[in-house]
């Protein structure tokens, strides 16, 4: 399952970064990493941008962007 499928209120573990090149490290800097916890805490009307929580930090990513981060639900 991919960050974008996740709804409001879930959480997931991050697996996997699928981004290459400058977009991996410019996530790799705001603390979206391979074994982090991330909350959905938001999603706009028209599904883009997805507002997250990782590091008690509140991001917001292109539905783009999230597709490319697979996560494991977390309950």
């Amino acid at each position: 399952m991919n960050l974008a499928k996740l709804k409001p209120g879930e959480s997931g573990k991050i697996t996997k970064i699928g981004a290459i090149g400058s977009m991996k490290r410019r996530l790799m800097d705001m603390g979206v990493l391979v074994g982090e916890k991330v909350k959905v805490e938001k999603v706009a009307p028209l599904g883009d941008p997805i507002e997250i929580t990782v590091k008690a930090y509140k991001l917001s990513l292109r539905k783009s962007e999230a597709e490319g981060i697979a996560v494991e639900v977390m309950k």
